[in-house]
């Protein structure tokens, strides 16, 4: 198997620097698009057959991982919070959750039972790659869900999902609880299914301070983290705009922490411990950047890494849907084009 990407995640020594982003499957490519005329996003993902179609898109480009196309909400259904996507407005939670009453009436339930679709997805991608490229599944972590439960969509400040955290800690203790066991077991069941690698997107918690982080939101990402741990499969555990929060992170637990594009990421590996893999941190803006400059600072990354073995390159977030597939490739192959050990000058003084 093509396992450039693996062996970085577990700090083992590499030809170059494994490249994949998130993201990597969607509306940048002509072919998804064409697919979204015929399907909304709901009916890809509850159809594995097109779950599968999509994960492959992205992979002529020459990513050394694929990651399962489905969304972080899929679990919100089966909870009892049923949602949608709104034309225009993204994900609205048609009834949100902002009492006791409301997260009693969330269910904890069996990935198989409620989320069998993405279950099999994960095998049908899983048997067409094996041999080829390695399968990350993925969930959404729990402050980042909480927040669309309780906010009804999307954000600009969380203002009800910070005042229930405030207002009422046991309630709020509650519900991530709930959260972070159906977000445990799904991600257990896509190991078992067999993604060989496993992410958590924690999309809005840097919105927290560093003590509400500790305080509202470490104990139930390491509930699931370290658990995942055990499975023996690399662990990924990426936020945006966490520079005040990556040691935080780093203690909540996964094997390869998530760097975004705001902080330098040889000063976040410094502060991470290099007993972790790292992943990241391009801006993902600069893939519609004239060319040359995308790789300039494609490069400037990976000096930034020093050929350091457990560097995985990607985006400090997802790409775009108005991102050109010609920088794409180009910036893959920029990475593929690095040999490691030119990369490797001064990295016994990092």
């Amino acid at each position: 198997m093509h396992d450039r990407f693996l062996r970085a995640c577990r700090r083992e020594p590499t030809d170059v620097t494994p490249v994949w982003f998130m993201r990597q499957a969607g509306r940048y490519m002509a072919e998804y698009r064409e697919l979204r005329k015929k399907y909304t996003l709901l009916e890809i993902c509850k159809t594995p057959e097109l779950a599968l179609e999509v994960t492959l898109q992205p992979l002529r480009l020459g990513m050394d991982a694929a990651i399962l196309f489905a969304d972080i909400l899929l679990p919100l259904e089966p909870m009892g919070a049923p949602f949608e996507f709104a034309k225009g407005e993204g994900p609205v939670i048609h009834e949100p959750v902002r009492d006791r009453a409301g997260i009693e009436r969330l269910r904890v339930f069996e990935p198989e039972e409620g989320l069998g679709y993405v279950l099999d997805a994960v095998r049908l991608i899983r048997k067409e790659l094996d041999g080829k490229t390695p399968l990350i599944g993925f969930a959404g972590a729990p402050f980042t869900m909480a927040s669309y439960l309780v906010e009804g969509g999307k954000s600009s400040d969380y203002r009800l999902t910070k005042q229930l955290m405030w207002s009422d800690p046991e309630a709020w203790s509650a519900l991530m609880g709930k959260i972070s066991e159906v977000v445990r077991r799904l991600l257990r069941a896509q190991v078992a299914a067999g993604a060989q690698a496993v992410q958590l997107f924690d999309s809005w918690v840097g919105s927290l301070s560093i003590d509400d982080y500790r305080e509202h939101v470490q104990p139930h990402v390491r509930h699931i983290l370290r658990d995942l741990e055990a499975t023996g499969v690399p662990v990924i555990h990426f936020g945006t705009n966490t520079g005040a929060l990556l040691e935080a992170q780093r203690d909540a637990g996964g094997t390869v922490i998530g760097v975004d594009w705001r902080t330098p990421l040889d000063k976040a590996w410094q502060r991470i411990g290099y007993d972790r893999a790292v992943q990241g941190n391009l801006d993902p803006l600069l893939l519609c950047a004239p060319r040359a400059v995308a790789e300039r600072r494609a490069r400037a990354v990976l000096a930034e890494a020093g050929g350091r073995a457990g560097h995985i390159f990607n985006l400090g977030h997802g790409i775009i849907p108005e991102t050109p597939v010609d920088t794409v490739k180009a910036v893959i192959d920029l990475v593929h084009s690095v040999p490691r050990a030119s990369l490797q000058q001064g990295e016994s003084s990092r």
